[in-house]
């Protein structure tokens, strides 16, 4: 069994609302093991056989029925995700929000990437994430956060806290 994540994207904001419990029993009724979720926003640790390529449209399509809602997942081996925080190139400052942008299209990653490359935020990009550094207060507000908040990362980007991720390690 490999121990893998699930990021859901854009749960328990808007009008999705999904329980934590109801989440775990819908990925336990899936057949995915030592499932545990990690606060209210749709991260998931797991275990499983299948690869993320087979993983991925069995979550999608049985997230959006049991929760009736489009469901946009991004999956990573546990491993990699101790790697991604490692690589945060920004000292964290308790005035700052540090941020990993999570993108599973390599046309949308170098997309971002190159809108990153020209940005005066402090922005730089990864394996296929982009490491983000905003003023706290300010994350929705600046210009490279009003791009990616553009209906048409939706499908493809997630956004997480890396105090959260290291907390995820953790678990």
């Amino acid at each position: 069994m490999k121990k893998q994540i699930a990021f859901l994207r854009g749960i328990n904001v808007g009008n999705i609302r999904i329980k934590m419990p109801d989440l775990k029993l819908a990925f336990e009724k899936l057949g995915f093991t030592n499932v545990k979720t990690y606060l209210q926003t749709g991260n998931v640790v797991f275990e499983s056989n299948k690869s993320l390529e087979e993983i991925k449209p069995i979550l999608e399509e049985s997230l959006s029925e049991t929760f009736n809602y489009e469901a946009f997942v991004q999956l990573y081996d546990f491993g990699v995700l101790s790697n991604i925080i490692d690589n945060y190139p920004f000292e964290k400052e308790e005035s700052h929000q540090a941020y990993v942008i999570f993108i599973d299209s390599e046309a949308i990653f170098e997309e971002l990437k190159n809108l990153a490359a020209n940005s005066e935020e402090p922005i730089e990009s990864g394996n296929q994430v982009i490491y983000w550094k905003v003023v706290k207060g300010e994350s929705l507000d600046t210009p490279f956060a009003k791009t990616t908040a553009k209906a048409k990362y939706k499908k493809n980007t997630t956004v997480r806290n890396i105090n959260t991720l290291e907390k995820m390690i953790e678990v």
